[in-house]
């Protein structure tokens, strides 16, 4: 079985190079992390006339935990009441909220409706009085919500069911559901009537008090998935501007229907094939046709056309499109954008860099730390084609405790615009104020990529840092997802 040094095991500056070193990347690092005011992680930016006071966001995470109706529960309250004492500025989106009941990704998932309306509200006063209450203004505070749709992934009514609506058939990912070639795909009709429910949604989260939407358009949801309908007829399928089309309708109703509303765009830059778990418990890529790929000893004979951003092997990128989306982007006057890559269903190593698998996936077929120079170096590409857009970087949280010096070298070279933080605010809710004011930081809480947070809701459980959070080591769950864990053949 293939081991992979420990980031936690890295001491030093020279330690942490070397290691780069042996694999082949280069990540930015810098031996001191400034403070409060000339740390770059500190500094404030002006967008469309708001301030927003420091370079640390809150990147969406799905909870599984509100209420069967759609309102949010008691621990999506605490997380919401934490994203507040984060110290971070942009709140990207809280975490995904579904436009309607069939796009759920789970039972208990968010929902925006007008029943739901007043506790989403509620719910975004908690964050932005626990901000206040800690930092004494909230004036440089962003807060948003995201959009989705799960499309594909969507299990509304049950969490063990998934009840897929597709935007085509992809022979890979529909067998995964045992989904027969006749199994309908939602037609034109139905998806200009879900831009609609877009900017329904839209409308109500600017009442409830959020100053910008996020249209989902990542990790397999259904925006995501007709980025990549290439096959597909119709209006939304075939040419860049078909697949676009959700898109360009959305932000054209929310312009005219939620004046003053912002509208940002999460969107994975780049996908692969789907993987599995081999024999030795590694991940590796799904067969599909014959194409020799140097990074994996497998063949392939047909070019994988399923892949936004991809090279057309289904292993490698190619970031022509991705880039025509920012220049599309910066047409609908959209500036700011969240870099992300792959999905966590079935290539979860390329979205979140981690060192244990979830209960449902694979070792890792690479070094992690390679993973996050993959993130880093898109997002910068990315950048470098569109330094007007305000850009939010994703997959830093495997850097532990590297990830302060590294984030501040990213920014000071102006590769991204903020550092996105996702499944370490669940174990270190504080780390951006700690970062900031120069404390010591705590390194018992910072997130080691156990991912439990993901075994958890594979199993129909509530997400959360089941090793590090203390309010969820004392949760009945925690023993179901420890015994999940010891089950595990490469646990």
């Amino acid at each position: 079985m293939i081991t992979y040094r420990r980031i936690s095991a890295l001491k030093t500056a020279a330690d942490f190079r070397a290691h780069m070193e042996s694999l082949g990347i280069d990540l930015p690092l810098e031996e001191q992390v400034e403070q409060v005011p000339a740390s770059p992680l500190a500094q404030p930016l002006s967008l469309d006339g708001r301030t927003i006071g420091n370079r640390f966001a809150i990147l969406p995470m799905e909870g599984w935990d509100a209420e069967r109706d759609g309102r949010p529960g008691p621990l999506t309250i605490r997380r919401w009441r934490h994203f507040g004492a984060s110290g971070a500025k942009l709140i990207w989106g809280g975490e995904a909220v579904a436009v309607r009941h069939d796009g759920r990704a789970n039972p208990n998932q968010l929902l925006i409706n007008e029943q739901t309306l007043p506790h989403l509200a509620a719910l975004r006063e908690t964050l932005v009085t626990e901000h206040r209450q800690q930092f004494a203004r909230t004036d440089d505070l962003l807060v948003g919500l995201q959009l989705t749709h799960s499309g594909r992934f969507s299990r509304p009514n049950d969490k063990q069911r998934a009840e897929p609506l597709i935007v085509y058939h992809h022979p890979l990912l529909d067998s995964r559901h045992n989904l027969p070639p006749d199994y309908p795909v939602l037609g034109d009709e139905q998806l200009d009537r879900l831009c609609d429910e877009f900017v329904r949604a839209a409308r109500l989260a600017q009442r409830a008090g959020f100053e910008f939407v996020d249209i989902k358009h990542c990790h397999g949801y259904l925006g995501h998935e007709l980025l990549s309908a290439f096959e597909r007829p119709g209006r939304y399928g075939g040419s860049f501007e078909n697949r676009t089309r959700l898109l360009r309708q959305i932000v054209a109703g929310v312009r005219a229907e939620a004046s003053g509303l912002g509208v940002a765009v999460r969107f994975s830059a780049a996908d692969m094939l789907p993987f599995h778990s081999g024999p030795d418990g590694l991940g590796e890529p799904e067969p599909f046709g014959e194409i020799r790929h140097s990074s994996f000893d497998i063949r392939h004979s047909a070019a994988y056309p399923y892949a936004f951003g991809g090279d057309g092997t289904g292993l490698g990128f190619d970031l022509t499109e991705p880039r025509a989306l920012l220049d599309l982007f910066r047409e609908l006057r959209i500036r700011l954008v969240c870099v992300t890559l792959g999905t966590p269903y079935y290539n979860p190593h390329i979205l979140r860099p981690a060192l244990f698998p979830p209960s449902d996936g694979y070792l890792p077929p690479e070094d992690p730390l390679i993973g996050v120079a993959r993130h880093v170096h898109v997002t910068a590409e990315l950048k470098r084609h569109a330094p007007d857009l305000v850009l939010v970087g994703s997959g830093y949280t495997y850097l532990q405790e590297w990830l302060p010096p590294v984030a501040q070298a990213v920014l000071r070279r102006g590769w991204t615009d903020f550092i996105g933080l996702g499944r370490m605010v669940l174990s270190y809710p504080e780390l951006p104020a700690d970062v900031l004011s120069g404390r010591p930081l705590r390194r018992k809480q910072f997130c080691r990529t156990f991912s439990e947070c993901t075994t958890a809701p594979r199993n129909g459980l509530v997400s959360g840092c089941y090793p590090l959070d203390p309010h969820y080591k004392e949760l009945p769950e925690a023993q179901v997802v420890a015994e999940i864990k010891h089950r595990q053949p490469h646990g």
